[in-house]
């Protein structure tokens, strides 16, 4: 990594597990950085003290896993250096921008591996690095069935909602053939949310 007076970061796309989130904490606190953390149902923050800035790193609850969601600004160069091994430990996306004097370096990270460095002067731009990026059909259909799995899991609990209104129905009407379908399609419906979470 060049040093940076600021190296901001964009576009992330990293995914992570708790313990990973937790082994993060440490990690930082190890270092000798001030921080706290909270947590609601759909959002983990880690707020990091860096001098007199205060970073707050968002992590976005999916199921029982975490997205990191917004951009961030760092002037230090030892937390951007946690931010780039989060990127490469996660194989995530990002795009990165570090600014040194009147130059800014443009590095975009796919899977955890940069592909293409760009340096900008005032109005010129300079190609420093470019790698076709070697996707994989596996990583191709991974990225595909996790975002289909995403989408595919709000419509089953929607599904669910929905039955569930349905058997409250048919227990206070007392109908039994009905209340034993929707027990039924509940009982599918939970099993493809086990297997969608796996």
């Amino acid at each position: 990594m060049n040093r940076s007076d600021e190296v901001e970061y964009c576009n992330l796309e990293l995914r992570f597990d708790r313990r990973q989130i937790q082994n993060l904490i440490r990690d930082l606190i190890q270092e000798g950085y001030s921080l706290y953390w909270s947590e609601n149902e759909s959002l983990f923050i880690v707020s990091i003290r860096t001098g007199r800035k205060l970073v707050k790193l968002r992590f976005q609850r999916i199921h029982h896993r975490y997205k990191i969601v917004g951009d961030y600004t760092i002037r230090d160069e030892k937390l951007s250096e946690f931010m780039e091994k989060m990127i490469g430990d996660s194989r995530g996306h990002a795009v990165v921008k570090r600014f040194k004097d009147r130059h800014i370096f443009v590095e975009n990270i796919m899977f955890g591996e940069r592909i293409r460095l760009v340096e900008i002067c005032g109005p010129e731009q300079r190609v420093l690095y470019q790698k076709r990026p070697a996707v994989t059909t596996e990583q191709m259909m991974e990225t595909f069935m996790s975002m289909r799995a995403e989408e595919r899991m709000e419509v089953l609990r929607m599904e669910v909602d929905y039955t569930l209104a349905e058997l409250h129905e048919a227990i206070v009407g007392e109908d039994s053939v009905k209340t034993k379908c929707c027990k039924e399609r509940l009982n599918v419906m939970r099993t493809e949310m086990l297997q969608l979470e796996w």
